[in-house]
Formats: structure tokens, C-alpha cells, sequence
């Protein structure tokens, strides 16, 4: 039996998780992101749960994909400032037939937020890129609803096809056996099956909204895209997969990305010193790596044990599915980036299959409820400032007629492909 010592620190330890995922629903300042997430993991070390050595070796591991969070953040935040993100909303605008503009938006949105996911991760897409759609919603005539949520939908499941798209896979790739190309070439068939699926439910939940009849045009202006972001971006990925083999950490290739953006910006005077800063987000990147610290302390109490005795002992079709639905719980119970910690280790013994199908739960099943992601909480944020709050009904609505069968596809192709 525990004593009552060890049921004192898990829940201390338990409740610095709590602070921790209250401080990113709330998104406080930077400042006080970053104070939390220091008094979290000061108080997840209090319980002695976890020692000095295994936080520091937690730190280690994450400090990498946080160096890529924040790198890849300013790529992204020039890109924007280059006109890459309204250049794409020009691409969105309907053609002469107005008739089925609805449609068309939506479908262009649908891939753009695929690309834009898959490409410059899940954050830019909500960040940047669903603002863009809805502004060319409003600008066809169209409800900005479907564009809103294909945005949404592939922010969390698009970013399935590369390491880069979610930190979700950053934090799986030491546990995989797999490079940079070689995670793609297993996961693009599952992508696609995912994509059908989700492009058919959505088409039908909107089906309203895209065969109503659009009204009058606005006035948009042309903007100009710069090549040399384009071109940055390109290299970076080619970088990402020539790299990969040789074991260099992607935080490697998108710093020298963001170096070079960075540079160029601000010989064009897009930007100064301080928005660097600003879109590198270091107080999230505390937040991180406190959160490593606290579920690694988690992880040695009751929680750890609790999942450890659920997991399967077989990669079976029954056992893929069951670890992905493990994996959906605990992200919205926990985010994903706490279940990610928690449970990948956990699953690496039994192979890249198991692992992968843990993130099928982590990056589809995260977009149930709003709490199975910080991009979903983001999404809504970013939407209500831009005076189109979504409505928890209506979300909820959404994400379960999606999820299930999107989430049943994906394991079916994981499960075929390996």
C-alpha cells in the first residue's frame, strides 16, 4: 500500500499539471507562462517522484523539439510577413460561377490547411492561415463556418505526414526506428485515407452552408508573395529529409531557416529585434519543457501504472485500434503533448507500429474536445478575436461525427501498410 507521503506528492505532482494545462487555456503573457511553468516543475521536483537527474534528462530530450517549436514559429511569422499567408487567401477566391463559390472555398481551403499543416506545422495553420480563409469567406459572400473548421480538422489530423507537422512527432521520433523520409513514406497512406474521410464528413455536416447562395462580392487587393521565403521553405524541407539519415535534430536545418528569413526580413525592414522574440514564444517553450518534468513525475505514480497495465501486448488490427483510442483519451484528458510523454515510451517496446498508432490517438483524436489540443484552443481564440466565436455545441458537433470515423480509417490504412 502507498503511503500517505507518496499519495501527498502525486497529488501535488498532479495538481502542478493541472496549473500547467489551466496556464495554456488561459494563454496568459509570456512572463507568466514562463513563471508557472518554473513554479510546476519546482514543485513536481518537491515530491521527490522524480529526481534531479531523471528532470534533466527529461529537458534533454525535449530541449530539441522546443529549439524547433521556436524556430519554425519565426519562419512562419516572416512567411506572414511576406505576404505568403494572404497570397493563399487569393488562391481561395472564387471564380466567375458564383453558384458553387461555397464549395470551392471550401475545398481550396481543405488543402491549403493540409499543406500549410504538413509543411510549417499545425500552430501556423490556426495561427495564421484560418484568419486568411475566413477573410476570404467574407470576401466570396460565404459563411466562414466550413473554411473555419477544414482549418481546424487539418491543423490536428494533417499534421500526421511529417516529423515537423506536430511536436507530437518530434517527441516520438527518438522512440521510432524510422527517418524523416521514411516516417512520411509510412504515413502518407494513411494521410490520404484520412483526408477522404474527412473531406466527405465535412462536405455533408456543411452541406447548408455550401449550397447556400453567396452574396455580393467585397473589394479585395492584390498581394504580392515574396520568392525568397518560398524558396527558404523549400530548402528547409529538402534539408529535413537529406538530413535526416545522418541523425542531424530538424531544430538543426530550421535554425539556419530562420537565420536566413530573419536576415532577409529585416534588410526589408519587416521586422525588428522584438518580433523575433515575439514569435519564437519562449515563454511556451518553458512551458515545454516544465511539462516534461512534471509528467515524468506522473508518470512513476499511479497514472503510469494505470496505462502500462491497459496496453496490448500485440500490434493485431484489435490492439492498433485499442492504443488509439488509449491515446485519444489522454489527450483530452491530459493535451496531447502530456500524453505523448506519458504513453510513447511506454509503447516503444513493441515497435514503430504500436508507436505510430499512438499518434493516430494524439493528433486525430486530439481534435474531439477542445482540450485535446492547444491548437483547438488557439483556433477558437484567434476566431472570436476576429468577431467569429464558434459555439462549444457546434464544435462538439463537428469533431464527433469527424473524429470516430476518421480515427478508424487511419488505424485500418496503419494497419494495412505495415
Amino acid at each position: 500500500m502507498p503511503t500517505l507521503a507518496h499519495l501527498v506528492a502525486e497529488v501535488v505532482a498532479v495538481s502542478a499539471l493541472l496549473a500547467l494545462l489551466v496556464t495554456a487555456y488561459r494563454h496568459p503573457s509570456g512572463r507568466v507562462e514562463a513563471t508557472v511553468a518554473v513554479l510546476a516543475a519546482a514543485a513536481a521536483l518537491a515530491t521527490g517522484l522524480v529526481s534531479l537527474d531523471h528532470a534533466a534528462d527529461a529537458v534533454r530530450e525535449l530541449a530539441p523539439v522546443v529549439a524547433f517549436l521556436a524556430t519554425i514559429l519565426v519562419v512562419s511569422d516572416v512567411c506572414a510577413r511576406a505576404g505568403l499567408f494572404a497570397a493563399a487567401g487569393r488562391l481561395l477566391r472564387p471564380g466567375p460561377e458564383r453558384r458553387h463559390a461555397p464549395r470551392r472555398l471550401f475545398t481550396a481551403a481543405f488543402l491549403v490547411a493540409a499543406l500549410v499543416t504538413a509543411v510549417l506545422s499545425l500552430d501556423a495553420t490556426v495561427v495564421l492561415l484560418t484568419p486568411v480563409v475566413v477573410g476570404a469567406a467574407v470576401a466570396a459572400g460565404t459563411s466562414t463556418t466550413p473554411g473555419a473548421y477544414a482549418c481546424l480538422r487539418m491543423a490536428n489530423s494533417a499534421s500526421l505526414l511529417l516529423p515537423v507537422s506536430n511536436l507530437t512527432n518530434l517527441l516520438a521520433m527518438p522512440h521510432l526506428d524510422l527517418t524523416f523520409a521514411g516516417f512520411a513514406v509510412t504515413m502518407a497512406p494513411v494521410l490520404l485515407a484520412v483526408l477522404a474521410v474527412e473531406y466527405v464528413v465535412l462536405r455533408l455536416v456543411f452541406r447548408r452552408e455550401l449550397a447556400a447562395t453567396p452574396s455580393e462580392v467585397a473589394a479585395t487587393e492584390d498581394t504580392t508573395v515574396e520568392p525568397v521565403p518560398v524558396a527558404v521553405v523549400v530548402l528547409m524541407l529538402v534539408g529535413f529529409a537529406a538530413t535526416s539519415p545522418l541523425g542531424v535534430e530538424p531544430f538543426v536545418v530550421s535554425t539556419v531557416a530562420a537565420i536566413v528569413l530573419v536576415v532577409w526580413a529585416r534588410r526589408r525592414r519587416l521586422l525588428v529585434a522584438r518580433d523575433v522574440v515575439g514569435a519564437a514564444h519562449p515563454g511556451f517553450a518553458c512551458f515545454v519543457l516544465a511539462l516534461g518534468v512534471v509528467v515524468a513525475a506522473i508518470s512513476e505514480g499511479f497514472l503510469g501504472d494505470l496505462v502500462e497495465e491497459v496496453l496490448p501486448g500485440s500490434t493485431g488490427l484489435a490492439a492498433l485500434a485499442l492504443i488509439a483510442v488509449l491515446a485519444t483519451v489522454l489527450a483530452n484528458l491530459l493535451t496531447n503533448l502530456s500524453a505523448t510523454l506519458l504513453l510513447v515510451p511506454l509503447l516503444a517496446p513493441l515497435g514503430d507500429t504500436a508507436v505510430l498508432a499512438a499518434l493516430l490517438g494524439l493528433n486525430i483524436g486530439a481534435g474531439l474536445t477542445y482540450s485535446g489540443s492547444l491548437a483547438n484552443l488557439l483556433w477558437a481564440r484567434h476566431l472570436g478575436r476576429y468577431g467569429e466565436p464558434p459555439g462549444l455545441a457546434r464544435f462538439h458537433l463537428v469533431s464527433f461525427a469527424v473524429t470516430p470515423l476518421s480515427l478508424a480509417a487511419a488505424v485500418t490504412a496503419l494497419w494495412l501498410v505495415t
